[in-house]
Order: structure tokens, then C-alpha cells, then sequence
């Protein structure tokens, strides 16, 4: 044998699995002429090409389930009985997998009554046997018991691209365990995903503990006398049977009878001819293309040849003949579009394709009219970004009726680059590069040198806008979301832009007087704990600070990480009690991030018009929900009255004129209580009561609003908004500060107040088991691919992702609808009044005084009437001379 010789295994099904999810929000993206749908194959093949490149195998097999009835069904009837039914979308593609596995030049295997597991077990002990290097690669860390010094195992972490290797030393130091001890784990704790028991209350630390101790189930009941009396040791005692069975089960067979002989598994390469045929039957273009194959007349149509005009003063007048719908690009390389060079632009349907570097023509009047023309279809890439660039050469652009990045982002709003290449391939469009390819990326991102490059790159971004169009919004109309796209994100869109370019007034010379007030507050601080500790150390040193407070102060150790002793947040709010450096810690790192965060950020951003010009974040967030940047005005902390102060440099333009401001309230228990149908809560917003006090009543068993404490409301509150976003017992006591059993009674109890809420957390999460997805009230998805996953944790936080979205979402569709009417209600009411930000809940304008009485009737009333509940929305406003006034 050749000391090269490396063999390669897949694990079949489990790759499929991965690979299926991995692309499962792009699910409609991906299906053939015929209708068959080909992500997973799709995504198996490029994580195929990865692992080929990174392990270079001279053998490969890939492993199958050979059906559900395997020897340990036969053992136990309930082995993976808990298992979800395959998607039928992916159970069509298993018979065209092993077809693309043929067409590469791979063999794959199953066998009648063992797992792919067993035959990967089998294989790899033959081939260690034969000296071979082995490369297991599989989504399942059960198959990390087979690791060995020559037997690595390559475990999926993200989809099927990022992958976790696992070596005898990487399971030590993961596990603390041989990986051989795996199985005795598993035979304590069980495994809900494969549905054997395991041993009563006994999960992977407890299971890990007995492992280290014992190392072997069997060595562990040979000792059980000796162990102390205890309710684990009773489990222990009872459930012997199951945990022998339970190990036998995760033992992966290594004497299977499988007849594959490692001769038969030589790789040689792929069969061209095969390959091709099967591409073009799957509508794999591109990888038709990387082959350099001899496509059909669709693929021409996106092959890498395309002709386009470079525009110029001399033939400008073309612009003017043509018809119908336009795409249009303009391009910055830059990401604040308030102050980026514009690089160029783009125009063309299909008919011609015009590309120019000289934006000066968009000036001319011909292109200038076209833009600004209202009878004139456009097609863009990000609208608001589009609109901004233009708005700063004089030109509002017109008649815009589809966005790209807004379409795309609301058909999976996981998937929120802003790179046009990566969105155009996702959508299975693979005839443009992205942006990092062309121009690469951070300090190197430039133009290339070559214009024919880049003119080549622009005609080819604007093309796929306009040949992405009409599928986009047929997959819109299909998920009931062209409503949501016509009418709530395109028209914010223009209303950001607008937002944006008006941009909030800074008082420069504020922020300065703080900058020293801080640093005199950070001086006075820091000498106290320096007094404390008994010696000066640098005060933003983790290493340093951990030292003072661990070795020389012997506060309680509460985190050990890799490099020490922890000093998060965390850490230092559960050592309040024990010295008080800690809250002078605390606070100085408060003060600190706000000197250098929203301070000297600020005065950094503040433009010569002496605004700062926030970008809004259209198309960031999973809920909907707004976020900014360049400066991000959303996060200013108002928690500390430090904080606050930072709202004290926001003013309006005019001496004479004030800031006013309109705040929805607890909107999303609003929404809450319309979605769930809770009639007890219902008719608390009806009543006007407070919902807070209300929650308080019953899970203090009080008879009298009168009866509660600031202290119970505060509880109640962190209840009421804990249960919105899914909270366990142990989260509600850490975050209050109670027992777990006593925040078990506060959830307990405000179920039995709010019964509907706890039935609607059920049913949303049940609902997103089947369908993969959630909507808000106005359809906006939020695709939820962990769902269904092994990882308790994954899974966790994929179900309670499902029972917030709904309500998080639907309050940002909510607000954005209040944006637009508000815009269209002060230009018809011709007030000067502007809309300035949107921070969460709340919208800021700014005013005349005397238009402030207006503004007091007019906000509410367009806010409370966005959308109709089945409970009243309530708004609170303020004004005053400046943002930090507007809340006395």
C-alpha cells in the first residue's frame, strides 16, 4: 500500500440532512424543470468539492440507512421512534443522490439491518487495519467514538460547510474522556434524538462525572454498593437494564458483514459524461459551467459573455428610446452611502445594457429626467441606498417598483447579506461574481485596474436584477408576501432615505463639555478603586483586573476560563455584595464605553451641516425590526443617567423649534394579547389597567392593584416580557434574582392568569415544527432551521426564537406602517414638522413650537390607528428643547 493511501467515509444520510437545512430557506430557490426540488444535492456537492480539496482521498465510500428496521430496532421497538417523518422534499432527492454519486466516481453502500454508522465502523477498522488514513465526515457526534490516531472524525458545526475535527486528544480535552468511553456516556445519559433511555435524571455532565470516576458503566455497578445513599443512586439501581441497553445501542458495530472490499473503493475521478447529463437534469448551471461543459441556450443566457455599451455624452440620447421596465444600478464601493464616491452606474431590460464610470452624465438632463421620470418602470438593488446616492447629485429618483435586496431579504430573512453576487446565487442565478471577488476585500477593496473588469462586473449586477425580478415576486406572491413588499417595505424605504437625509442636529460643543466631565468622573473613580485594591493596575487589563480581585482581594471565584479567571459583567454583578470595587468597577465601565462609544463617536460622525446621518438597516434583523449605524442612535443607554445626558447634545435645527416625540406602549403584549386571544389579558388593555401591576396580582395572590410594590411590578414586568421571548425558570430567577422554584410559580401563575398565552407558546412552536417557519401578522417569515435539531440547545432557542418572532416582528411591521402614514399625513397636512429617527418604539420629529399642539393630536392618532388589534394601542409623547427633555 502507498503511505499516501487515504480513505475517505460520508455519512450518507447525515450529510443529506445537514445539507437539506443547510439551503432549506432557499428550499424554493432550488428545483429542476421537472419540479424537484435539489438543494440538499446542491449543498452536498459544494461541501463535497471542500472536504475533496482539504482531504485528497485515494478512497472514498459514502454510507446509507438501508432502511428503518435495523438489529437495533429489533433490540429496542422505540429506538428513534421520537423521529420526525423525513421531509418529503428531501426524500425525492435520496435516489438522485446516489445517481450523482455514480456520475462522480464514488461508491456508496448500505446494508440490510445496520446503521451507515456500522459500515463506517467496519470500513474504517478494515482500513486502519491496511495502514490507510481515515476521514470520517458526518453532521452525527456519535461517530466521534471512532476516532483513533489514524481515524479522524470531521463533525458539521454550521450547515455543511464549517466542520469541528475531533481527535482522541480533542475529545480528552472536550470531554475529559477516551473517546472509547463515549459509549458509556451515552449509555448513562441516553439520547432523546435516537430515543433510548439512558438512566432517570442522570444528562451529560452527571453522566461525564460517573464516566471520569468509574470509566465503564460496567466498573460503575460493580462499585454501586459503595456509593453514598441518594435518589441518583436509586435511578442508578432501578434503571440498570436500560443503561446496558442503552450503551449497546450507541455502540457502533465494527465487525458488520459488509461486502465492500477497500479495492472497490478507489477514486479515480468523476465520469464527465455522466456528470454532465446529470447537471443539466438537476438545472445545475453553474457547475455546469465550472466544467466548461457544452450548455444549452438557457445556460447561454447566463454564460460569462455579455455585451453592453459603455454610455457617454455622445450616445446619452439612447437613453431616451427605451422601453418599458429599466433595471438601474449605481455603484459605491464604500458603505456609508452619505458620504461614499459614487463609482458608476448601470442601466439596461435585456435589449441593451449600458455601463459608465462618469457619473457626471447622471446629471445631464436626458438621464436626470429618465431617473426622475414617473411613467418610467425601474428595477434597483437597494432602494434606499439608491435614492440617497441620488438625492446628493439633486435627483429623486421615480417610479421604482422592485428592490432586489428587499425582496430577497423578505423571502428569508436569515440570509441578509448585502452583497448583490451572494443574493443573486443564492436565488440559484450563479452568471454574476460577487463584489469581494471583484474587488476584493478591506484595505485592498478597489476598482480593478482593468476597466473592461468592471464594466463587465456592472452590467452583469445590473442584469441580474432584472432577470431576478419576475421570479422573486412570484415566490412573494406565493408566500402571501407582495403586500408586505409593495406596500410596507418599499415605502418605507423612500421614508428612511428621507429620514436619513434630514438627519438630527448635534450641539458639537456639548458633547465636549461632557467629554471632560466624564474623564473628571473616570479620574474620581478610578482612584477609589485603586484605594480598594491598595495599589494602581490597569484598570482595562481582563489579566490584571483578575489578579486584584482573585489573588490579591480573594474575592469568590465565579468563571474559570482558558486564560484565567473571568471578569465579565456577569461575573462582577454576582460579586456586588462581596466588595464594593465591584460597583466602582461597574460604573466605570459604564462611563467609559459611553466616553468612547457615544462621545467622541458622535463628534467623529458628525457631518459639516452639523448633523449626524444615521443609516438605517433595512434588511438586518430576522423580526423586521429597524437597526442603525454610522452612528447607531438606537443603543444610546438610557438605563444611567450618564447615558440620558448623551440625548442632551440632540437638538433641533431651529433655536425656535422643539423635539417632540411619540412612544407606542408595551406593544408587543399588545400584540401579544391580539394573537393569542387571551381574553384576561384583552380585556386588561381594554380597561386601560396596568398590565404589569395586573401580572402582579396574581402571581403575589393579591386582591387590590393598591397592594403592589414598585418591587412586585418590576418582577411582574420581567415576567410579562420574559414569557414573550420564551424564558425558563432558571432565566426569570437569574434575571430577577429569586429562586428557580419561586420564578417556576410566577410562570405558573401567569399562565393560570393568561391560560391562552400558555396554549398560543404551544401551538407556534408546533406549527413551526411542521412548517419550518413563522410569520407576523403581516406574513413577514422568519425560517427556523433549527427546529429540529439534535442540540438541545439549538433546538431551545429555535423554539423560543418561534414564539418571539410572531410578536417582536409583528410590532416592527406595526411601526413601519405608522412611518408611512405619518410621512404622508404631515405633507398633506404642510406642516414643517420632520420626521427624524425611529428608535424601537418610538418616533422623534422635530418642530416649530407652534406646531407642537398639532403634532400632540396628530402623532397619536395616526399611530394608534397603524393596524387594527383586538386591543387599543396607546401612545405616550413628550417635547422639549432637546431629545434628553423630551421624557420629564
Amino acid at each position: 500500500m502507498n503511505k499516501q493511501d487515504k480513505l475517505l467515509l460520508i455519512d450518507g444520510n447525515s450529510l443529506m440532512f445537514r445539507a437539506f437545512f443547510a439551503l432549506h430557506n432557499a428550499l424554493d430557490h432550488f428545483t429542476n424543470h421537472d419540479g424537484l426540488h435539489t438543494n440538499a444535492i446542491y449543498a452536498f456537492k459544494t461541501m463535497l468539492d471542500d472536504v475533496l480539496k482539504q482531504v485528497e482521498p485515494t478512497h472514498i465510500l459514502v454510507a446509507f440507512d438501508a432502511g428503518k428496521t435495523t438489529f437495533r430496532t429489533a433490540k429496542f421497538e422505540d429506538y428513534k421512534g421520537g423521529r420526525a417523518k423525513m421531509p418529503s422534499e428531501l426524500a425525492e432527492q435520496l435516489p438522485y443522490m446516489r445517481q450523482f454519486l455514480d456520475a462522480y466516481g464514488i461508491k456508496w453502500y448500505e446494508l440490510k439491518d445496520f446503521e451507515a454508522d456500522d459500515i463506517i465502523g467496519t470500513v474504517a477498522k478494515d482500513a486502519e487495519a491496511a495502514g490507510f488514513k481515515v476521514t470520517i465526515i458526518t453532521g452525527d457526534r456519535d461517530l466521534t467514538q471512532l476516532t483513533t490516531a489514524n481515524t479522524t472524525v470531521e463533525v458539521t458545526v454550521k450547515g455543511v460547510k464549517q466542520l469541528e475535527t475531533y481527535t482522541p486528544e480533542h475529545v480528552q480535552e472536550k470531554l475529559g474522556i477516551d473517546p472509547k468511553q463515549i459509549v458509556e456516556m451515552k449509555g448513562l445519559m441516553g439520547d432523546t434524538s435516537d430515543n433510548y433511555p439512558g438512566v432517570t435524571k442522570i444528562g451529560e455532565v452527571t453522566a461525564l462525572k460517573l464516566v471520569k470516576k468509574y470509566g465503564s458503566i460496567a466498573a460503575l455497578y460493580d462499585n454501586i454498593d459503595s456509593m453514598k445513599k441518594s435518589k441518583m443512586k436509586e435511578n442508578l439501581i432501578n434503571d440498570q437494564a436500560a443503561a446496558f441497553m442503552s450503551r449497546d445501542l450507541a455502540q457502533i458495530r465494527q465487525d458488520a458483514p459488509v461486502t465492500v472490499q477497500i479495492n472497490d473503493l478507489v477514486y479515480t475521478g468523476p465520469n464527465l459524461d455522466a456528470l454532465i447529463d446529470f447537471y443539466k437534469e438537476m438545472d445545475f448551471k453553474s457547475f455546469l459551467s465550472a466544467l466548461d461543459a457544452d450548455t444549452d441556450a438557457a445556460t447561454a443566457a447566463e454564460s460569462d459573455v455579455l455585451t453592453y455599451e459603455t454610455l457617454t455624452s455622445a450616445n446619452l440620447k439612447d437613453i431616451e428610446a427605451l422601453q418599458g421596465p429599466q433595471a438601474f444600478l449605481v455603484e459605491m464601493l464604500a458603505d456609508n452611502y452619505h458620504s461614499a464616491t459614487l463609482d458608476g452606474f448601470a442601466i439596461g431590460n435585456g435589449n441593451k445594457w449600458y455601463v459608465s464610470n462618469d457619473v457626471n452624465l447622471l446629471s445631464d438632463p436626458i438621464l436626470k429626467n429618465w431617473l426622475m421620470a414617473k411613467d418610467q418602470e425601474k428595477y434597483v438593488f437597494d432602494l434606499k441606498r439608491t435614492y440617497v446616492a441620488l438625492n446628493r447629485l439633486g435627483i429623486q429618483i421615480q417610479n421604482v417598483t422592485f428592490d432586489l435586496l428587499l425582496a430577497s431579504y423578505l423571502l428569508d430573512t436569515n440570509e441578509n447579506s448585502n452583497d448583490l453576487g451572494e443574493i443573486a446565487q443564492l436565488h440559484g442565478y450563479t452568471a454574476v461574481q460577487t463584489d469581494e471577488v471583484v474587488y476584493g476585500k478591506g484595505a485592498k477593496r478597489a476598482i480593478p485596474s482593468d476597466q473592461s473588469i468592471y464594466y463587465d462586473h456592472l452590467a452583469k449586477k445590473v442584469r441580474a436584477i432584472f432577470e431576478l425580478r419576475d421570479k422573486l415576486m412570484a415566490e412573494l406572491d406565493k408566500h402571501e408576501q407582495t403586500d408586505l413588499f409593495k406596500h410596507l417595505e418599499m415605502p418605507l424605504a423612500l421614508v428612511l432615505a428621507n429620514m436619513e437625509i434630514a438627519g438630527i442636529t448635534v450641539d458639537a460643543t456639548r458633547l465636549v463639555k461632557m467629554q471632560g466631565e466624564f474623564k473628571s468622573q473616570l479620574e474620581i473613580i478610578a482612584g477609589d478603586i485603586y484605594d480598594i485594591a491598595g495599589t494602581k493596575f490597569n484598570l482595562n487589563s481582563p489579566k490584571q483586573l483578575s489578579e486584584i480581585l482573585f489573588e490579591k482581594l480573594q474575592l469568590p471565584v465565579i468563571k474559570k476560563t482558558k486564560t484565567g479567571y473571568s471578569t465579565a459583567v456577569d461575573v462582577l454583578e454576582k460579586l456586588r455584595t462581596a466588595s464594593p470595587i465591584i460597583d466602582n468597577i461597574l460604573k466605570y465601565r459604564q462611563i467609559s464605553k459611553i466616553q468612547s462609544t457615544y462621545v467622541n463617536g458622535l463628534l467623529k460622525q458628525i457631518y459639516p451641516d452639523h448633523k449626524v446621518h444615521t443609516r438605517y438597516l433595512q434588511t438586518l434583523t430576522q423580526t423586521g425590526r429597524l437597526s442603525s449605524v454610522d452612528p447607531n442612535l438606537q443603543n444610546i443607554p438610557v438605563r444611567i443617567e450618564e447615558g440620558r445626558k448623551i440625548r442632551q447634545a440632540f437638538v433641533p435645527r431651529h433655536p425656535d423649534w422643539e423635539i417632540f416625540s411619540s412612544d407606542y406602549s408595551q406593544v408587543e403584549l399588545r400584540v401579544l394579547a391580539h394573537i393569542s386571544g387571551d381574553e384576561n389579558m384583552r380585556e386588561a388593555f381594554r380597561e386601560n389597567r396596568d398590565i404589569h401591576a395586573n401580572t402582579a396580582m396574581k402571581i403575589f395572590n393579591l386582591k387590590d392593584a393598591s397592594e403592589v410594590t414598585p418591587d412586585m411590578r418590576r418582577q411582574a414586568k420581567a415576567t410579562n416580557f420574559g414569557i414573550v421571548y420564551g424564558i425558563s425558570d432558571y432565566g426569570l430567577s437569574q434575571n430577577i434574582g429569586i429562586t428557580r422554584k419561586e420564578a417556576k410559580r410566577f410562570i405558573d401563575a401567569y399562565f393560570e392568569q393568561y391560560p391562552k398565552v400558555k396554549l398560543w407558546t404551544e401551538d407556534i412552536v408546533k406549527s413551526a415544527r411542521e412548517k419550518g417557519y413563522v410569520e407576523t401578522l403581516m406574513h413577514r417569515r422568519r425560517y427556523l432551521p433549527d427546529i429540529h435539531s439534535k442540540n438541545f440547545n439549538l433546538r431551545s432557542f429555535a423554539e423560543r426564537t418561534a414564539m418571539n418572532t410572531p410578536i417582536q416582528g409583528s410590532a416592527a411591521d406595526i411601526i413601519k406602517v405608522a412611518m408611512i402614514n405619518m410621512a404622508a399625513k404631515l405633507k398633506e397636512a404642510n406642516l414643517q414638522a420632520v420626521m427624524l429617527l425611529q428608535v424601537h418604539d418610538e418616533l422623534i420629529f422635530e418642530a416649530p413650537q407652534s406646531e407642537i399642539p398639532v403634532l400632540e393630536k396628530l402623532v397619536p392618532s395616526v399611530m394608534d390607528s397603524a393596524v387594527k388589534l383586538a386591543v387599543p394601542l396607546k401612545v405616550d409623547s413628550g417635547y422639549g428643547k432637546t431629545w434628553y427633555d423630551v421624557k420629564k
